[in-house]
């Protein structure tokens, strides 16, 4: 069975051609590839992990405070079971948080970017959760250099569109699974609505990619190693020269079922007023475009946010 390939960034600086060539082959190949070498410090991601626990064991009155209704689980949390795969008949078995980009409240984008909650009852969760979302806003940055030199764009071409982008970490809580079969999965099969992901903790078992192959490749990583897969909006906007992988969250078949897991995606989104029109690059005579509307990232996000039921 293939398996999702490991690369180290670093190799950005000095092995600049073959570092891109190869990390373009994967995502053209899988949609997902792990980062390794990336800097952020484990203490930095062991700190945020123990401060999201304390916040999912909080009861679930105190959490409730911070559920704000009607705003599509922008900012603060999303109780267990709201949240589902599009075109699934089950919810999710999960709960989690959000925290945002902080942004003047003067800003253009004060309107689609709500303030951040931030749970009073956790010692550290603000500190650990700004600071590991800056840490991966940093690394998808340097992520997307590679990516732009791998379809013909100059190396700096994303920077400026995702400087402000209406990007989201996500703690998420699967609780244990008491019950033996569920219809539910943790997460089910679905796409990533956003340009990139980061997933920070995915040593866990349960993450599995579809393959061309149309089956499962279990993907769980070692050492520093951060899975980083493509979403759906730069899938539009490279005319699917990087796929959007169909991805999932399976229930482990043995007694891990009856433990809880955690993981952190960081959801790297393009500013609001982006424009997602097709590149010219990423099309020619073996690969016409396949969009000819452009459409704003804001409003991709609104129609895909209704689609998982969300608003």
């Amino acid at each position: 069975m293939k398996q999702i390939p490991t690369l180290d960034i670093r190799r950005y600086q000095h092995d600049r051609a073959t570092f891109v060539a190869e990390l373009g082959a994967a995502y053209r190949e899988f949609g997902f590839c792990c980062i390794g070498g990336h800097g952020i410090p484990q203490a930095l991601i062991d700190g945020a992990y123990a401060a999201f626990r304390c916040f999912f064991a909080l009861p679930t009155d105190v959490k409730m405070r911070y559920y704000v209704p009607g705003s599509g689980g922008a900012r603060g949390y999303t109780p267990f079971k709201v949240e589902t795969a599009k075109d699934s008949r089950y919810p999710d078995l999960k709960e989690f948080w959000h925290i945002g980009r902080e942004i003047a409240r003067d800003s253009k984008y004060a309107g689609m970017m709500p303030p951040n909650l931030w749970p009073t009852e956790v010692a550290g969760f603000r500190e650990h959760g700004d600071a590991l979302y800056q840490a991966l806003d940093q690394l998808g940055t340097r992520v997307l250099r590679a990516l732009a030199l791998h379809i013909g764009l100059e190396e700096h071409w994303f920077d400026d569109k995702v400087d402000h982008g209406n990007s989201i970490l996500r703690p998420i809580h699967y609780p244990p699974i008491e019950n033996g079969a569920v219809p539910n999965v943790r997460a089910g099969a679905h796409e990533d609505i956003n340009f990139i992901t980061l997933l920070v903790g995915a040593s866990a078992e349960g993450l599995e990619v579809l393959g061309r192959d149309g089956r499962w490749i279990p993907v769980t990583t070692r050492g520093d190693a951060i899975v980083v897969n493509i979403g759906d909006m730069l899938q539009r906007l490279s005319n699917h020269v990087y796929p959007s992988t169909t991805h999932r969250v399976v229930n482990p078949p043995n007694a891990n079922a009856r433990k809880p897991r955690y993981s952190v995606p960081f959801f790297l989104h393009p500013n609001p007023d982006f424009l997602i029109d097709v590149l010219p690059t990423c099309v020619g005579a073996d690969n016409p475009s396949r969009y000819p509307q452009p459409i704003s990232a804001n409003d991709y996000l609104l129609q895909r946010l209704r689609e998982i039921r969300l608003i």
